[in-house]
């Protein structure tokens, strides 16, 4: 049975990744027994893989790279603003208590 290289071509990924079906492994190796032009497709998929997904790894990564360093500075100055707007915060409400309040610490009675 002759299987028509456009549905080849379409099983073609799924077989280079192994993730099809024991009988469309069989068919199409099957058809890549006589067929040139899928076995040279089925060929350049591999190169494809092994060249350009280099370089595009490597691109992916130095993205990565950058973001999670914008992340860590986000999160360390997010850090400092929150201890200095505690402190102002404590600062602040102990500055009502002694103005309006007439809260003083005084050394403990002798």
């Amino acid at each position: 049975m002759k299987i028509s290289c456009e549905i080849i071509k379409d099983l073609l990924p799924l077989y280079h990744d192994n993730v099809c079906s024991n009988d469309s492994k069989n068919l199409v190796e099957e058809h890549l027994a006589y067929c040139d032009s899928c076995k040279a497709e089925l060929q350049t998929m591999d190169d494809e893989l092994l060249m350009s997904h280099g370089e595009q790894n490597l691109n992916e990564a130095e993205a990565v790279k950058k973001l999670s360093d914008r992340w860590r500075k986000g999160m360390i100055t997010s850090l400092l603003k929150g201890v200095l707007g505690t402190l102002l915060m404590i600062v602040l409400i102990a500055l009502l208590l002694y103005c309006f309040m007439g809260f003083r610490i005084l050394p403990a009675p002798v």
